[in-house]
């Protein structure tokens, strides 16, 4: 628990968390919310899925991530989400941007 409190800490990554409670997201959809670099972003995702937080499956080109349903730190994770802000706006940004339409990620 420590280890995942200590990962979350971090804003992005949290921010990244509480997208994909909602729908999974490529990297490049990622991209559209963060003022950072691809590299940077995949860096964060690297974490989370080396941390059993979160898991990819590759559909084509693209890779998608998305929570890990049931993990041991679920019912954590659920706690924490609680107490983000909503992510409504980030979730605009990636459906007006269909981002995965001419994205080479």
């Amino acid at each position: 628990m420590t280890q995942t409190l200590k990962l979350l800490g971090d804003k992005t990554r949290l921010t990244i968390i509480a997208i994909l409670k909602h729908r999974y997201c490529c990297l490049c959809e990622l991209n559209e919310v963060f003022d950072m670099s691809q590299p940077s972003i995949s860096q964060h995702l690297r974490k989370l899925k080396d941390s059993g937080l979160i898991q990819e499956e590759r559909r084509g080109r693209w890779v998608y991530y998305s929570l890990i349903p049931q993990s041991e730190v679920s019912p954590l994770i659920e706690t924490l989400l609680e107490h983000v802000p909503d992510q409504e706006k980030n979730l605009r940004k990636i459906e007006k941007s269909q981002v995965t339409l001419h994205c080479d990620c």
